[in-house]
């Protein structure tokens, strides 16, 4: 019986790096069900909440964010990114531990997968140090420095997006797409529908927009969907509104109508995709390749800062018309009064869209991503379990 594969991931912050990371570790539990699956987060991030919810064990390391101006902070920079290497270092060494013989306790990682942001930087500096292998996924069509870090130091590239710029140090990069959950990538909306909308307290019979700014929330969708809010509703409109932790305040009446549902946050992602008709959403890369997956047609407004991978994230699935993109500073409420309200009352093109986004959207980012990391830790190649 061979040893059972020993895997650190690292990622956290948002949904964004959380998500496909938790989406990974059941796909390699599924095909390698005797494996060990250690997490590195914050205790800040989401992760602190959904990696244990779901089963998974948590190591936490201190964030470092990269100071962008000269000062005290960055006089600490080195000492602080010091201590969190050697946090992550000690995850490294203490993966998992079963009952067989074979593995009795923790152990160091046959692998670590970095999804970028705080996290990772430390997680492939001391993997590096420790040659053990290492992939990196990058999410976003242009990558961020700690994935750009990891593929200097060696570690094999997956990314979401043709054409984006991330290059190892050795060999090449592959394209394995979004890894998705399998509530998503299996998602049938039309038989999902009624209970998604009973349990989200929607009618049947209407169109449904759903709105997100992604687990944080977006001031300016909130903004404009609520100066929009009465007008929805007279359309004939029933709207699901997730306004992202802390931002429903002012929302929850701005209606006066229970066909305007006003929530923070939800989990069940899965029921609000299947409830809806459209979308309105910034186009962060979890959320452009989930809806994609799930067949859902969108009006991306990117966030007009950073280095512009939202506005590229969006490109191919708009190209294919499976969405509309509207720059940040367009989107008000006569924005939605027009493009959104026009959309959700013509039926025809809701369908053409919706068929569209599939078409331009691959589901088996997961196994793909398995295959890559299995390669790197020197496992041979299992067959994906049967649906």
């Amino acid at each position: 019986m061979s040893a059972p594969l020993r895997v650190l991931l690292a990622g956290g912050g948002t949904a964004g790096h959380v998500q496909p990371l938790i989406a990974l570790a059941d796909a390699l539990c599924a095909r390698h069900p005797d494996t060990q699956v250690l997490v590195l987060g914050t205790s800040a991030g989401l992760e602190h909440r959904l990696v244990p919810e779901r089963g998974y064990d948590l190591a936490q390391v201190d964030r470092v964010p990269l100071p962008r101006r000269p000062g005290g902070d960055l006089i600490a920079l080195p000492a602080r990114l010091a201590r969190a290497v050697g946090q992550a270092g000690r995850a490294v060494d203490a993966v998992g531990g079963s009952e067989s013989s074979e593995s009795p306790g923790p152990g160091r990682a046959d692998v670590v997968v970095g999804f970028g942001g705080y996290v990772a930087t430390p997680a492939y500096l001391a993997a590096a140090r420790r040659r053990v292998p290492m992939v990196v996924h990058e999410q976003n069509f242009r990558p961020g420095v700690a994935n750009r870090v990891g593929a200097a130091l060696g570690a094999r590239v997956a990314l979401t997006f043709e054409g984006t710029a991330l290059t190892p140090r050795r060999g090449s990069a592959i394209v394995t797409g979004m890894p998705l959950r399998s509530s998503l990538t299996g998602l049938d909306r039309d038989s999902l529908r009624a209970e998604a909308l009973e349990h989200l307290g929607l009618e049947p019979g209407l169109p449904t927009l759903l709105v997100t700014g992604g687990s944080l929330g977006a001031a300016r969708l909130n903004a404009a969907m609520a100066a929009s809010a009465e007008h929805l509703v007279a359309a004939g409109v029933q709207v699901l509104h997730l306004t992202g932790k802390g931002k429903s305040e002012g929302l929850r009446e701005v209606s006066g109508s229970p066909r305007y549902r006003v929530l923070e946050y939800t989990d069940r992602m899965d029921l609000a995709y299947a409830a809806a008709d459209l979308v309105v959403c910034r186009s962060g890369a979890g959320t452009v390749c989930e809806l994609g997956a799930v067949g859902l047609p969108a009006v991306y407004v990117p966030l007009p800062h950073g280095n512009g991978e939202q506005r590229l994230n969006a490109a191919p699935v708009v190209a294919a018309g499976g969405g509309l993109l509207v720059e940040d500073a367009a989107f008000d409420a006569e924005a939605v009064r027009t493009t959104v309200t026009g959309l959700l009352t013509d039926p025809a093109r809701l369908s053409a869209m919706a068929a569209a986004a599939a078409a331009a959207s691959p589901r088996d980012g997961a196994g793909a991503l398995v295959d890559l990391v299995l390669e790197a830790a020197g496992r041979p190649a299992a067959p994906e379990p049967s649906r």
